[in-house]
């Protein structure tokens, strides 16, 4: 949906964060709701805010004809454009926004004197389609403002962008074409069925679309539309099993054959062709045994960029189009790793890559694949503080109730913490996502200042481990996954430098909802608990999630109009068991958010409070599925570190 690099920025933005009051506390900004937070004292602003400096930046795309790339990075609210014109060079800011990032920008294919983006309001998720131009700097809205629109995909030519929009009737999403230069000019191409829909890639003619229809992270297919009368064609077969995921979809340069990253015939994902005319699969990535995270492919079609998920780090690799060999990555390979933002610059000269690690912010690089020069073009401040005192984390294993193996990453506190160390667990969402080591940003407040360890699991149903391991909390399977968490817990009673007795659990969205389930499960094992707009129900959650991304969530959790799937439902869920509630509470949420309504945190604080126990709450009137306003993020993370220091460490 957004970058990395804006996802993380939310929590790394610089900028002053709320006004302060005349007295010694904290003034929560406008925007923002608090409901049973206490004051919170200046000093924890003063302690924190070092941590609160940093910025990274992303590369997002090479201008066509020139040494020149777009990036994303913040110097204010949110994380904005800005244009770098030499390695090293200015960040020259392009947009200007107060709420939300771009996400979606690409400049015109062949002449770049212009750029399109994607951006939404006050967290909606109707993202609507923008141009920016160089000469006027100008910003033109492209599509009718109301609907929820997909990143445009360019033509060869660069005279129209393919996307998919909700348009027609707010539930399904279409495939239409745009120019760009002519916002009137738009047109539905073919009307779908179904929210998983979006397009990939034109043929190099420019009179094919390919498509992808997305049913489940298990399940999605390949469909070739002609751009003119919008017949479609379903390109890889429906009748098979196991089913089969393909993702990533493009038009290999001479037309004849499809690039697409699969699970067909194995475990992991791997880089494939497909014949258009034979449909034969020729298999490009076989002597890799981990899943393709990402691939790019040179302009003269012979060289592709791949980046591997390996047990949670990514690693890059070039390989040979036609063959697959390995090509050695020129240069330092150890400082590729943590890749993203993957992009060849047309001149097939430079590979553009981000990367990250746990010391190192985000930055953009160009690697020269022939001389192995890599350059730097983005130096992103860290707010003052020598990142190098930062630690890497520990990839850690254990075994759940049903003997399967289970892994996280550990960050551990420095060295000079003694004794066993307070514990955050922080359970990341999806359910179909994975924790990989990342740059932490203000969260090494927690490692660095107050000594607590930070746990991140990737339980049974998250992704990077092959398909059977991602299906294996599918519908009444879930029972499992909330049970690796408890196993995780039985884990850190047998680790001497980590304290059991002071377990805080956390989490986003549906990590969220796993912290909360675990709060019902164990209530005695755990301090507190930390609820980013979490489901509280997945039946209610179900019945009031927007309606385009209702039948995906359905192919995760289940049926909720199955008798039996909604018996389980209801009877794991935390709203049901919000009784054995029994710790310290901090919910946060987003007023305008149409995946987790506000009902959701709602109706669990309701049935909670009666009962006496501490529930802290914080509504943030402009934000959605999470938010990027630095005032709002601030302010949560000075509560967060003030609910901490009250309920994991007092």
């Amino acid at each position: 949906m957004f970058t990395r690099i804006a996802l993380a920025l939310g929590v790394l933005l610089e900028a002053p964060a709320v006004a302060l009051a005349q007295s010694a506390y904290i003034a929560p900004a406008d925007n923002l709701v608090v409901d049973g937070i206490p004051p919170i004292p200046i000093v924890i602003k003063k302690d924190v805010d070092r941590y609160t400096h940093a910025r990274g930046a992303e590369l997002l795309d090479w201008h066509p004809t020139k040494a020149e790339m777009l990036i994303v990075t913040s110097f204010a609210n949110v994380a904005q454009v800005h244009v770098v014109k030499s390695p090293g060079g200015a960040r020259t800011q392009l947009t200007f926004f107060e709420d939300r990032p771009t996400s979606g920008v690409s400049y015109q294919p062949t002449r770049g004197d212009y750029f399109i983006f994607r951006k939404d309001s006050g967290g909606d998720e109707n993202y609507q389609i923008y141009r920016y131009d160089f000469a006027s700097s100008a910003v033109t809205l492209l599509t009718d403002g109301k609907s929820r629109n997909s990143a445009g995909v360019w033509s060869h030519a660069g005279d129209r962008i393919a996307y998919t929009s909700t348009r027609r009737n707010g539930q399904d999403v279409d495939l239409y074409v745009l120019n760009p230069l002519d916002p009137k000019s738009g047109r539905m191409v073919v009307a779908l069925q179904g929210g998983g829909w979006r397009a990939l890639d034109w043929s190099p003619d420019d009179r094919r679309i390919l498509m992808q229809e997305f049913i489940s992270i298990n399940e999605s297919y390949l469909w070739i539309v002609d751009a003119a009368s919008g017949e479609r064609t379903l390109f890889t077969p429906k009748n098979v099993s196991p089913k089969v995921a393909h993702d990533d979809g493009r038009f290999r340069a001479d037309g004849k054959a499809i690039y697409v990253v699969t699970d067909r015939g194995g475990e992991f994902r791997q880089l494939a062709s497909i014949d258009i005319s034979t449909g034969q699969y020729h298999v490009l990535t076989a002597a890799i045994p981990w899943d393709i995270y990402l691939y790019d492919v040179a302009p003269d079609g012979k060289t592709i960029a791949v980046v591997t998920n390996e047990d949670g780090f990514t690693v890059l690799h070039l390989i040979d189009a036609a063959t697959g060999k390995e090509r050695v990555v020129p240069g330092r390979r150890e400082h590729l790793t943590g890749v993203f933002g993957l992009r060849w610059h047309k001149s097939g000269r430079w590979l553009g890559v981000t990367f990250d690690s746990g010391r190192l912010t985000g930055d953009a690089y160009s690697l020269n694949v022939t001389t192995g020069k890599l350059e730097q073009w983005t130096f992103s401040e860290t707010g003052g503080i020598d990142t190098k005192q930062f630690v890497d984390p520990e990839l850690v294993h254990w075994r759940s109730v049903d003997g399967r193996t289970i892994s996280g990453f550990l960050y551990r506190p420095p060295g000079r913490f003694t004794g066993k160390r307070p514990v955050i667990i922080d359970i990341h969402g999806g359910p179909e996502e994975q924790f990989q080591p990342y740059f932490l940003g203000r969260q090494n407040y927690y490692l660095n200042e107050l000594g607590v360890a930070l746990l991140f699991p990737n339980i049974r149903g998250s992704a990077g481990y092959g398909k059977s391991f991602l299906k294996l909390d599918n519908g009444v399977l879930r029972e499992n996954a909330y049970q690796d968490i408890g196993a995780l817990l039985d884990w850190i009673k047998t680790q001497p430098a980590l304290d059991a007795d002071r377990v805080m659990i956390t989490g986003s969205s549906y990590g969220g909802h796993a912290a909360l389930v675990t709060a019902t499960r164990y209530p005695d094992r755990i301090r507190c608990i930390v609820d980013r707009y979490g489901p509280t129900n997945l039946v209610t959650f179900l019945e009031h999630t927007a309606g385009y991304r209702r039948d995906l969530r359905r192919a995760e959790y289940g049926d909720e109009r199955d008798s039996t799937i909604r018996a389980f439902l209801e009877r794991t869920a935390p709203l049901t068991n919000a009784a054995k509630i029994t710790k310290p509470l901090f919910v946060v949420q987003g007023s305008n958010d149409p995946i987790v309504p506000p009902s959701e945190s709602e109706q669990l604080m309701n049935a909670v409070r009666p009962r006496g126990v501490p529930v802290w709450y914080l509504l943030v009137k402009d934000g959605g599925h999470g938010y990027f306003n630095k005032p709002a993020r601030d302010y949560e993370f000075y509560a967060t570190v003030q609910f901490v220091k009250a309920y994991l460490l007092n």
